[in-house]
This record gives structure tokens, C-alpha cells and sequence, in this order.
């Protein structure tokens, strides 16, 4: 039987991809490819596809992530290839900023090497309503899930097979499809999605072992965490506004990572009655307290309330850190979160 290539045909979504986009990554020769701090599989997937399309070109790249690797992803191939700095010995002419809702997501990379910053270009390419185009080039799409999601139109266009590197690049893509969606269960899923989902698994993406690690599969450290978490819920507005703290007690009694703390907001959300879920993450050593929000579809932006205190995201999900201790935050935001829900009417 002769191998036809791929059924899926991507070819008629992949043509949004700018073409300016194209050109630089294929000029390109030695390119640093960076997400933001604390990492989710959206942004380490996204940041690797991007490096290996680069090789995949005949280029010499690095993926960058300021924070170490979460445990909870090391089961996907090639995330053993994450720098915490930019390679020394290598000349960059070339920078990709992937799933990054403004620059200074990047974490502390930016300040140690501003100058690689200010002078070489930078694609920036995210799916972040809230992003401000910082980049010489910007192909910014809010109506994708993911930024994956962008990135397999991206490999499309540049004629990359979805196969290539022995699964490892359809993987990395899939792991952030499926985080970004909640498993396919958020309102931020399209027909274009499943196109693109269709393609990796096509490809060989092992979707169900990767929806099996990233949401059936939890350390009992995590358990213990969230658990305490759930314990503290609080709500008002009938059940509309719901919220909880996570402390860093709650880390030093569960021995979770604060990375174990991914997933925690979308099981707030599950309310029934909420119009609005909240977490509030208390910062260890500076005073401040990181915000998670998720609303339900028709309501409340979620942008518009972390829009208030700096932060963005998307209309379903957005976060925003403010310079207040835990008591203080958790003052002014459900004061905002109270108004803008008490003003949905269903």
C-alpha cells in the first residue's frame, strides 16, 4: 500500500499564517526561542515546536524557559532540551517570543540580557487578546486556543512534516492543544481546532496518554493541595462570584511544588452557580498575590476584570498580579469582580 501522505489538509487554515513570518523564520540561522515563566504546556510546547521547525529549516536553535521544568511535563519528548539562559556561544539573529501576553512574561531572561533584547528582531506569536504588539513582527490571533494551535499552521506552512523528529514535534503540539482547551472542554474549542487536533493525532500525537497525564493523573501531593484549596472555598452573589486562597502554608503542609498548583482555578469553575471563579496565589517573599480567573461563557471578560490591576489573558481566562499582600488583594478584586458580576443578567 502506498503511503499518500497526510488525509487532514490544514492548507486552507495555514494560509493565515503572515508571510512576513515565514520569511524571517526562514532567513533566519541561529534563533532563541522563549516562553514565558512559569510554564504550562501551551507555552513549553509551542517554544520547542518553533526550535525544532527552525532545524527542521537547516537552522540552529534554543528553546529558553526562565523557570525550571515543571515534573508534571518531563514525559513529553524533548523537554529535556529547555535552557534557563540563552546559549552564550551562540550569536542569535533571530528571537521567538511564543504564548507571551506582553514581553516581560518572559521572567528574568529580559533584565540579564536586555541587550540581546533591544538588538536582535523578535516574531512575537501569541493568542492572547491583551497583547501589545511588542515584536518587530506580531502575528497575534486570539481566536486560537492555543498557541500551538498557531504553531501547527505554522509547520504546515513551512512544509515541515507533522511527523518529523520521531513524534516529538506533533507531541509538544498536541500537549499544548489539549492544556489550552481543558481537554477540549473550554468554549475557546473551533472547528479550526479539531481541524488541527485531527492533523496531530493523524501525526501520531498520543492524545489520550497526554490527557490522561496532564488531567487524569495527579501526585498525591497535588491531591493533598488542592484539597486544602477546595476546603476554603467561599462564594457570594448566590454562588455567582466564587473563590479561594492558595497560601504558601498550603505548599509547606502538602510538600506540592508551586507548580502543582496547575489546574487549580478550572476546578474552581466547575461551580455550577459561578459566573466568575477566582484563585488567589500568595507570592512567597515579595508581598505580592498572583490572580487566576475564569468566567463562564456570555458573561463576565475576564480581561476586563484582570485589566483592572495590569493583568490580561482571554475573555474565558486571564490572570494579573497585584503589588498587595493576600488580604489586601483579595479585597479590591472581589470588590471589581462583585460589581461586573451582579451586572450579568441571564
Amino acid at each position: 500500500m502506498i503511503d499518500s501522505g497526510p488525509r487532514v489538509d490544514l492548507s486552507e487554515y495555514a494560509s493565515a499564517v503572515p508571510a512576513e513570518v515565514i520569511e524571517r523564520l526562514r532567513a533566519a540561522q541561529r534563533v532563541l526561542t522563549i516562553c514565558h515563566e512559569n510554564p504550562e504546556a501551551d507555552a513549553l510546547g509551542s517554544a520547542l515546536a518553533v526550535s525544532l521547525l527552525v532545524e527542521a529549516g537547516g537552522g540552529v536553535a534554543t528553546p529558553v524557559c526562565a523557570d525550571p521544568m515543571p515534573a508534571m511535563y518531563e514525559f513529553l519528548p524533548g523537554m529535556d532540551r529547555f535552557r534557563r539562559e540563552p546559549d552564550p556561544s551562540i550569536d542569535y539573529d533571530l528571537l521567538v517570543v511564543v504564548d507571551c501576553g506582553e514581553l516581560e512574561r518572559i521572567g528574568p531572561v529580559l533584565e540579564s540580557h536586555r541587550d540581546l533584547f533591544r538588538r536582535v528582531p523578535i516574531i512575537d506569536i501569541d493568542h492572547h487578546l491583551s497583547n501589545p504588539r511588542f515584536g518587530s513582527v506580531d502575528w497575534i490571533d486570539a481566536r486560537s486556543s492555543a498557541t500551538c494551535e498557531m504553531v501547527t499552521l505554522l509547520a504546515w506552512r513551512l512544509g515541515v512534516p507533522l511527523t518529523a523528529f520521531e513524534g516529538m514535534l506533533a507531541s509538544a503540539l498536541a500537549g499544548g492543544v489539549v492544556m489550552d482547551t481543558g481537554n477540549f472542554q473550554h468554549p475557546n474549542v473551533t472547528p479550526r481546532t479539531l481541524l488541527v487536533a485531527a492533523a496531530l493525532r493523524e501525526a501520531g500525537a498520543p492524545f489520550s496518554e497526554i490527557s490522561r497525564r496532564l488531567y487524569r493523573s495527579k501526585p498525591n501531593t497535588q491531591l493533598l493541595l488542592f484539597g486544602r484549596v477546595l476546603a476554603r472555598l467561599e462564594s457570594d452573589l448566590d454562588g455567582r462570584l466564587v473563590w479561594s486562597t492558595l497560601e504558601l502554608a498550603d505548599l509547606a503542609a502538602s510538600g506540592a511544588g508551586a507548580a502543582e498548583a496547575e489546574g487549580l482555578v478550572d476546578m474552581l469553575a466547575q461551580s455550577e452557580t459561578s459566573e466568575a471563579s477566582i484563585l488567589f496565589k500568595q507570592v512567597e517573599g515579595d508581598g505580592t498575590t498572583r490572580i487566576s480567573v475564569r468566567t463562564r461563557d456570555g458573561g463576565v471578560d475576564a480581561t476586563v476584570l484582570t485589566g483592572t490591576f495590569g493583568g490580561g489573558g482571554h475573555a474565558r481566562a486571564a490572570g494579573a498580579t497585584l503589588a498587595l499582600p493576600l488580604t489586601e488583594a483579595l479585597k479590591v478584586v472581589l470588590a471589581r469582580a462583585g460589581t461586573l458580576v451582579a451586572a450579568v443578567q441571564r
